[in-house]
């Protein structure tokens, strides 16, 4: 690649004509048009007038469950969680091809799409050890061209219930992954000290961050979540803990909801949603209200949890508008900044587009961002470091 590129002839969200110059793969300037000198050497790239936006960053997907590159398999149902890790595991069982084919599949689809980073949970238990684990470092390598990819130990199975899983978190970290995560401490575990003990040892031990997946509902789930804010601010470790669904926020009443919101908000707790189907959902504005950060994954494409899921964060975004109501444009900018800026920031990658950030960005032929959240549009161009990688829904 060259070392300079200046991406010419685009518009910024606002419709206003401005210039983009890359240097070693990062943003150097993203100015109006005609007020940035180009290097004489520099690559000259025209945008076609299309509007830049920033890569979509997925806060929360699973490499290693996706069956993409397998025959279609039939959703096996389960009414409980336990149920349903229990069948994924029976399922995970009879599956011959290698989560290094799958899930870079899954990462070929995405990226086509503008993901330009994810944040993956990976399966730890005492069946599978740390095999799936070993899968997503490799994609790292082979494909860490297309996307930064960044891992969380996943304890699906509990902790409690399951022993030498929490040994098998410590290793996971010391092996490469950047996360620990954690699994409904009561609903799965039945014991909440026990199971955050655990994951918060790994966290303290290691000086990592943590991201737990919590279904549990109701009063119980606000219970935990305070609990884990508490242990957030005890090991000093805010800004770095996030909770992935917490369906629980969307059913409290007012006092509830205040007093954990201003515990979350407190221990600088991010909350992810990928406006989940007939479930309670976090409520995103009323959570941002209270200094909550919210943000968006896909969670399941194609797995044993769901038949569903394209990895299109731009389609997720506008689910979760759906189911949020969101409608004014501004609600739709809202909901766009859940797959980028949003959850960049749990990421810990700069903000998209400053100087210094990778130049990771899409062009659309839309007018706003509002357009592009109700247009959908697969005609993307994608850029990584700098470098075109994907155009009208294919890799290049």
């Amino acid at each position: 690649m060259p070392a300079q590129i200046a991406v010419e002839n685009i518009r910024n969200a606002k419709g206003e004509p401005v210039t983009l110059l890359i240097e070693d793969g990062q943003v150097a300037g993203l100015v109006p048009a005609g007020t940035l000198g180009i290097p004489e050497m520099a690559e000259r790239v025209d945008g076609g007038g299309k509007m830049i936006l920033p890569g979509l960053v997925d806060g929360h997907i699973h490499l290693d469950k996706t069956l993409i590159g397998l025959p279609f398999i039939p959703h096996i149902p389960g009414e409980t969680v336990a149920k349903r890790i229990a069948a994924e595991r029976k399922l995970r069982r009879t599956v011959a091809l290698p989560v290094a084919a799958r899930g870079g599949a899954l990462i070929e689809k995405i990226a086509a799409l503008g993901t330009v980073a994810i944040r993956s949970h990976v399966d730890i238990d005492t069946e599978i050890g740390l095999k799936g684990l070993e899968q997503v470092l490799s994609l790292r390598q082979s494909h860490g061209h297309l996307i930064d990819i960044e891992i969380v130990a996943f304890p699906q199975s509990g902790i409690m219930r399951d022993p030498g899983t929490a040994a098998l978190l410590h290793e996971a970290v010391a092996a490469g992954a950047d996360l620990v995560g954690g699994l409904d401490p009561a609903g799965i575990d039945d014991d909440v000290n026990g199971h955050l003990d655990a994951v918060f040892a790994v966290a303290a031990k290691h000086n990592v961050g943590v991201d737990l997946h919590l279904h549990d509902g109701g009063a119980l789930g606000a219970f935990e979540l305070r609990q884990i804010a508490e242990r957030t601010i005890a090991l000093s470790l805010q800004g770095r803990v996030a909770v992935s669904h917490a369906f629980c926020l969307g059913e409290l009443d007012d006092a509830d909801f205040g007093r954990t919101s201003e515990l979350l908000a407190r221990a600088e707790i991010s909350i992810m949603t990928n406006g989940p189907g007939p479930v309670p959902m976090p409520p995103v504005k009323r959570l941002q209200a209270a200094g909550v950060r919210v943000f968006c994954g896909s969670d399941n494409i194609r797995d044993a949890w769901s038949p569903f899921g394209n990895g299109d964060l731009i389609e997720r975004a506008g689910i979760i508008c759906d189911r949020q109501d969101f409608r004014a444009d501004d609600d739709l900018e809202r909901a766009f900044a859940l797959v980028t800026e949003a959850s960049g920031a749990v990421l810990g990658r700069a903000e998209p587009l400053s100087i210094g950030a990778p130049a990771d960005f899409i062009l659309v032929d839309c007018g706003s961002i509002a357009e592009t959240l109700a247009e959908r549009p697969v005609a993307r161009t994608v850029f990584k470091a700098g470098r075109k990688i994907a155009e009208a829904g294919r890799l290049v």
